[in-house]
């Protein structure tokens, strides 16, 4: 069974025919970010926004899918519990890597960056256009802590929904935005013969500087 596995993983191979990403470069890498965005919302990309964020615990990475929520000229914005596990990695290692994947456009993204806290006026701003539910679990969940039994987190659920039944449902103190602020933006297409596109930005001395790598 084990060597049937890796000899059916051995034979996965596309061979991506994507156009030459030649053209539409942009000279700051938020803008051409923003643009395969939009693609991927625009494509049949499953949850476009999803990107995987990677932290530092004691010298170890850590990584787990989010979801982007905004991006401007400061960076990617995303939300979460200030006291989950990767908030606590934040607060003691802000520098982190995040990765996009599109596989039906055959392109990813690899940002690095120093990610800090949201203002607070965002972070209430977003709060407040979140589905009902999606409040009444930033207030029962104390996210990445153990819990006993599914039955538990439940109830907690609905001591919540209790407490704020025809009231307006406040954003919690120890949730919000973050801002992950890019110094390194690599953009990648893939091409025949494994021979893919990949355009690079780094930050240095106070501009973008833009390379293309080999594959």
């Amino acid at each position: 069974m084990k060597d049937q596995l890796n000899n059916e993983l051995e034979k996965l191979r596309v061979d991506y025919q994507s156009k030459l990403l030649d053209k539409g470069i942009e000279d700051n890498p938020i803008d051409f970010l923003k643009k395969w965005l939009q693609e991927a919302i625009e494509s049949a990309c499953l949850e476009p926004n999803a990107f995987t964020l990677s932290t530092i615990k004691d010298g170890r990475p850590r990584s787990r899918v989010l979801l982007i929520k905004g991006v401007d000229d400061e960076g990617l914005y995303f939300y979460t519990n200030y006291q989950s596990a990767k908030g606590d990695e934040i607060a003691k290692n802000p520098m982190c890597a995040a990765n996009f994947l599109w596989l039906p456009l055959n392109r990813q993204i690899r940002i690095e960056g120093e990610v800090v806290k949201a203002s607070p006026t965002k972070s209430d701003a977003y709060f407040s256009k979140r589905p009902r539910g999606s409040q009444l679990g930033a207030h029962a969940s104390h996210q990445s802590q153990e819990i006993s039994s599914r039955e538990k987190l439940e109830n907690q659920y609905g001591e919540v929904e209790k407490k704020f039944d025809g009231l307006e449902v406040k954003r919690p103190e120890n949730w919000g935005g973050y801002i992950l602020k890019p110094n390194y933006v690599e953009f990648w297409q893939g091409r025949g013969n494994r021979l893919h596109d990949r355009i690079s930005y780094e930050w240095l001395n106070q501009a973008w500087v833009q390379k293309r790598l080999q594959p």
